[in-house]
Formats: C-alpha cells, sequence, structure tokens
C-alpha cells in the first residue's frame, strides 16, 4: 500500500471514530507514515539483524545503582527513546535498546519483560507465557539482588530497620504519613527503583495468571498482587515522607513506576470477582478505583516511562467495562476512552498497539465497518515486525467477531479456519465456531463434521485441566452427540456464545429480530417434540419411557431470547423464561450457566425497567453461584455492575 493511500486510508478511520466522540480538538490517532525508522539512535548504531526475536533475559553480574535522581534521569533517556520505539512500531528497535542493559539493569530488563507481557497478552499461547512468565522472574531476581547487594556503611542499619518496621506496621497505600526522620535517612534512589520494578514483576505475573480465569490462577494472582502491593507499600510511604522535596530524592522514572504500579493494582484489585475480594480483605486490603485512575493519570501527563503503560492499562479496563455491561457502563466510560485514546495517539502516531484498542472501541461504539477496518490496517502496520504474528491472528479473531455481529457467517467461518490452521489459542474452540457459523447458514452437514473433531481437539494443559473455553465446547459437542447430532434444531450454538460473550448489543435490530425468530423456531421444536414424547407415554399403561427431558436446551434458548428482548427494548417480555430457567433449576443439569446468567439478565431487564434496587439484589444472588462455565467472566461482570450501583448510591446520598 502507498503512503499517500494509506494517510487517506487513515484519515479516513479517524474522522470515523472522532464524530462519535463531542467537542473533541482535531488530532490523529492513526499512523502518518508506515516507513521504517533508522537503527540510530542517539548516534549508536544497533544491530537490528542479529537480535533474535525471542524474549531472553540472562542475569548477569549484580552492579550497585549509585546515581543521583538527575544523573537516573539523565541516563533513563534511551530507556524512554525505546519505549516511543515499542509503540511506534519499531519493536526489534526497542528491544536492541533494551537488552544493551538487561543483564544488570532492572528497568532495562522490565522494559525487555514488558514485551514479553504484552506479546503474551495477545497470542494467549502457552509458549508466549511461559516466555513472558521466566522473563519477569528474571527481573525481578535482578531488582532483588540490587537490593540485597545496596550497602551504605554509615546508613545502611537504619534503612533496614525502617523497611523492618514498615513489614511490621503496614498502613493504607492511600495514607500520608509524616516524616519523623532527616533526609539523609531516605533509602537511596536505585533502591527504591530495584523496589518498584520488583513490584511490577509480580504485578504482571499476577495478571497473566488473572487472564486464566480460573480459581487456581485467581489464586495464584492474588499471591502476586500482595507481593507488588507490599513492595509498592514501601515505596509509596517513603514517597510520602518526601512531601513536596521528592523529586530531590526519587527520579522521575521511578515516580512514574511507582504511580503506575499503585494505580493499577488499585484498579486491578476494583474488578475482581466478589470472592477474590473476600480474600484480599483478609490481607486488610481496600481497593480504591478513584485513587487508581488518579495515579493511573498521573503518570500519564507526566510523560515519564510508564506513561504509555498507563494508558494501555486504563483503555484496557474502560473496553472491559463496557464490553462487560454496555447496557450499564458504557454512558460512564465511552467518552473518556475514546479522548484517552486519540490523547496517546497524538503523542505515538504510528502505534498498531492504540490502533487495535481503536478497533475495539469503534465496535463499542456500535461502528462495525470501521472496527473491521481498524484491526484489518493493524495487521497491515505489523508486517515483518517482532509482533507481527501476534497483533495478525489477534486482529483476525476480532475480526471474525465483527463478521458474527454482522451476519456475516461465512466469513465468520473462513476466519475461524484460518485461526484454526494457525494454531492460535484453542483450535477445538475455532472448529467448534466454525461449525457453529455453518449451522446459521443452514449448512448443517458441514456443522456436524466440524463439531465431530472438537473432543480429538481438546487438549488438557494449565496444570493438567481443561480452559474454560474448552470445557465448554466439549460439554456442548457431547451433549450434540448424545443425539447423533439429530438435537441441533434445539440449539443455536453461535447466538449463545455470542450471549456469553456480550456480543449481542452490537447487532442491528434487523439482524435481532432475525435471531429472535430464529430462537423461536428452536423452542417450538422442543415443544412439538415434547408433544409426541408424552403422546406415546400416554398410550401405555405403567410405561417406562422416560419423561422429556429439554431443560438444558429451553434454559439455553430462554436465557438467549431473553438477552435479545433486552436489547431490543423489551424487558417486560422476558419475565416469564427467566422465571422459568431459575424455578426449574435443579433440573438443568449440564448448562449449568443458564441459571446464572439467568439471573444477570433479569437485573438487566430491572435496570432498563428503573428498579436498579430490584438489580442489585437479583446480581447479589447471582454472585452466590459457583462451577459453571465461565463463571469468573460473569464474576468480574457482576462485580463491576455492582460497584457501579454503590458509587450511584454513594453520589446520590
Amino acid at each position: 500500500m502507498s503512503t499517500s493511500a494509506s494517510e487517506q486510508r487513515i484519515e479516513e478511520i479517524t474522522s470515523a471514530l472522532k464524530e462519535q466522540v463531542d467537542k473533541i480538538p482535531e488530532r490523529q490517532f492513526i499512523p502518518r507514515q508506515l516507513d521504517k525508522l533508522s537503527s540510530e539512535s542517539n548516534g549508536k548504531q544497533y544491530n537490528l539483524e542479529s537480535s533474535s526475536a525471542n524474549l531472553i533475559i540472562s542475569k548477569g553480574e549484580t552492579v550497585i545503582n549509585t546515581l543521583s535522581p538527575r544523573e537516573q534521569e539523565r541516563e533513563d533517556e534511551l530507556i524512554l527513546e525505546g519505549y516511543k520505539h515499542l509503540f511506534d512500531n519499531q519493536f526489534m528497535q526497542a528491544k536492541a535498546i533494551f537488552e544493551e542493559k538487561a543483564d544488570r539493569d532492572p528497568l532495562s530488563a522490565l522494559a525487555l519483560s514488558t514485551m514479553a507481557f504484552l506479546k503474551a497478552i495477545m497470542t494467549c499461547g502457552e509458549q508466549d507465557h511461559n516466555m513472558a512468565l521466566k522473563a519477569l522472574h528474571t527481573t525481578y531476581d535482578i531488582a532483588y539482588s540490587q537490593i540485597d547487594a545496596f550497602k551504605r556503611p554509615s546508613k545502611v542499619m537504619s534503612y533496614f530497620a525502617g523497611y523492618y518496621n514498615y513489614l511490621r506496621n503496614k498502613e493504607d497505600i492511600s495514607q500520608t504519613a509524616p516524616s519523623s526522620r532527616p533526609s539523609t535517612e531516605y533509602p537511596p534512589n536505585g533502591v527504591l527503583r530495584a523496589h518498584v520494578v520488583k513490584a511490577e514483576c509480580s504485578l504482571q505475573i499476577a495478571i497473566l495468571n488473572l487472564l486464566h480465569e480460573s480459581v487456581l490462577d485467581y489464586l495464584k494472582c492474588v499471591v502476586y498482587l500482595k507481593r507488588a502491593y507490599n513492595s509498592y507499600s514501601y515505596v509509596w510511604q517513603e514517597y510520602q515522607k518526601m512531601g513536596a522535596d521528592h523529586s530531590t530524592f526519587m527520579d522521575a522514572n521511578t515516580i512514574s513506576c511507582l504511580q503506575f504500579g499503585v494505580g493499577s493494582v488499585h484498579l486491578i484489585l476494583s474488578a475482581l470477582p466478589a470472592k477474590v475480594l473476600n480474600a484480599i480483605y483478609a490481607f486488610g486490603w481496600k481497593p480504591d478505583k478513584q485513587l487508581g485512575f488518579l495515579l493511573l493519570n498521573q503518570c500519564v501527563e507526566s510523560k515519564g516511562v510508564r506513561s504509555s503503560m498507563a494508558t494501555v492499562m486504563m483503555l484496557t479496563y474502560y473496553s472491559l467495562a463496557i464490553s462487560s455491561a454496555p447496557r450499564i457502563l458504557s454512558d460512564t466510560y465511552k467518552k473518556t476512552a475514546m479522548k484517552m485514546l486519540l490523547d496517546a495517539q497524538q503523542h505515538n502516531t504510528n502505534s498498531v498497539l492504540y490502533l487495535y484498542f481503536a478497533g475495539t472501541m469503534a465496535r463499542l461504539g456500535s461502528d462495525l465497518p470501521l472496527s473491521t477496518q481498524s484491526f484489518l490496517h493493524t495487521t497491515e502496520l505489523s508486517r515483518k515486525e517482532w509482533a507481527e504474528v501476534a497483533l495478525s491472528n489477534a486482529c483476525r479473531l476480532e475480526i471474525a467477531i465483527n463478521h458474527m455481529i454482522t451476519g456475516n457467517w461465512s466469513h465468520a467461518a473462513s476466519a475461524f479456519n484460518y485461526l484454526f490452521e494457525q494454531r492460535y489459542g484453542s483450535p477445538a474452540f475455532y472448529r467448534y465456531m466454525q461449525g457453529a457459523c455453518y449451522e446459521m447458514i443452514g449448512e448443517r452437514a458441514q456443522a456436524i463434521i466440524l463439531f465431530a473433531e472438537v473432543p480429538k481437539l481438546v487438549v488438557k494443559k494449565l496444570g493438567g485441566r481443561l480452559s474454560d473455553i474448552d470445557a465448554y465446547v466439549l460439554r456442548k459437542v457431547n451433549m450434540f452427540q448424545k443425539s447423533g447430532f439429530q438435537n441441533l434444531d434445539f440449539f443455536v450454538p453461535a447466538l449463545e456464545y455470542m450471549s456469553i460473550w456480550n456480543l449481542l448489543p452490537y447487532m442491528t435490530h434487523e439482524l435481532l429480530e432475525v435471531s429472535l425468530e430464529r430462537l423461536n423456531r428452536g423452542l417450538t421444536a422442543i415443544q412439538k417434540c415434547e408433544e409426541l414424547e408424552q403422546e406415546e407415554r400416554m398410550q401405555e399403561i405403567a410405561t417406562e419411557k422416560p419423561l422429556p427431558d429439554y431443560f438444558n436446551e429451553f434454559a439455553s434458548l430462554f436465557v438467549v431470547k431473553a438477552t435479545v428482548l433486552n436489547i431490543l427494548g423489551r424487558p417486560e417480555e422476558t419475565a416469564l423464561d427467566l422465571n422459568w430457567v431459575i424455578d426449574h433449576q435443579d433440573c438443568i443439569l449440564d448448562d449449568t450457566w443458564t441459571v446464572p446468567f439467568a439471573l444477570w439478565e433479569a437485573g438487566i431487564s430491572c435496570w432498563i425497567l428503573d428498579t436498579k434496587e430490584k438489580s442489585q439484589q437479583v446480581w447479589k444472588k447471582a454472585v452466590d453461584y459457583s462451577r459453571f462455565d465461565f463463571e469468573h467472566r460473569l464474576a468480574i461482570r457482576l462485580t463491576l455492575a455492582l460497584t457501579h450501583i454503590e458509587d450511584f448510591t454513594k453520589e446520590q446520598s
């Protein structure tokens, strides 16, 4: 693609997104130029050809950091340039800069680990996940060794005594403690920096575990969040004691890391499921979402070393919140998120990472053509770069989802087939979704062939267990196979998936009406089958024929139908169906997810009918359910919704 054509396409995407935001200054958020940057950096030549795409950190000899804050800031200029390259798509250039001191400098090692972290969360691959964990653990060791090795002959005992007292008397991170010791007693800047780097390693490991959405990984997440919180708390208290003179004793980039870390911890804690939060409360912590936003915004405004990551963190939170509960949180966060995206692109006009968020935000704004165009352009801009495969596959999945939302089932099936061939994520899931798309266009024979492949594609991993998505598709196919795939008329697999993932709100009303007809046909087919079986039973006294058992089929269709009706603005029509699911929950043995999701939809119906207290009551009931498909996905949705109600109530009182 020529540069002029690319710029024209960029301007079209930019203009379209800006129309969704009122009173936003004209800014560029899609890259203007695609030319590679020179491998010259500050007059220094980096050999990009010899730089491996793998992110491997080897711990070298521990070097004590005795630089003053101002000296440290001058030393950090190259790392800041590396981050600029990273967010301008020059991944190998950034990697070469970070690698130079990664074996001994905690911040350089953290920068390299962050690249591995970003790749791991994009690919969802076990190999990339393990590589990121290894890099983060090595970085943690480098930072820990620097703390351990640092000695100040005349002050060392007071430093460790202060640290010991901190461990004995942990205070809330948001409290300001008055300084009772002279400035010379503050730990050296290098030690404080090593602590925040060590803390961020734990924070990123916690996030990687959080993404796996399992009880075991949630517990691991809590453990690593505790580690991160403790280190951040120590540095935060020292920072607070310094007061207005903090810049005298701490460099700007260490403060940037501190703001990013403390803000991120509070933001993540505020979104965790209630059952996980109970474990957090046991440690005496209380998440403060507003403090989290405040610190992350300060980090962004400082233009320090973690400024871009703070933007990524908030955009991720906004995207998660809006997509989890669009009816409730869209008005609260969508405009803020779009403004932040445009601000970020003003400083990193070449960033495919931000362009990916542009695609997400366009979908959340129901502009599917713009969303697909953004994801396609992200793929084009990432070609022949370090993250090409990761970004290409991630975008291909998003495009497949957009095809489903727009009813382009054939295109969606092709996209899922491509992802299957790439072995990106779960092959079993992509075969299942490909079959679900064929089922939507009436090609049942092809759908059955694809569904039949699913069981042999399911692989146990992550500690010998099935991922949530693999467990779900395997159970669904087993249900289909019990009847020799004769019961497919009683299910609508594609719409069921879209309901669970909250994708139906972005469909047009015309497509939703078509979907409603499809669901009603399924319900009619079940009712006819029930009537036939009842007639057969009436012809024989003391019959041994079992009672009709279509509880799972009814429950699935009723929940999805309620979702569609709520989106269409007809919540009063959902009561009968949702009550049936809740009343028959003891009979629903396979699709147990339908009961808590029915409670979620019941809460949405109440919300639309302006009975918010009833919504809160129903959602609190849903929190008590456990051991069902996508439990943790719904749990986060419930946490965000209930927190929003609590915040709204506080504002009104």
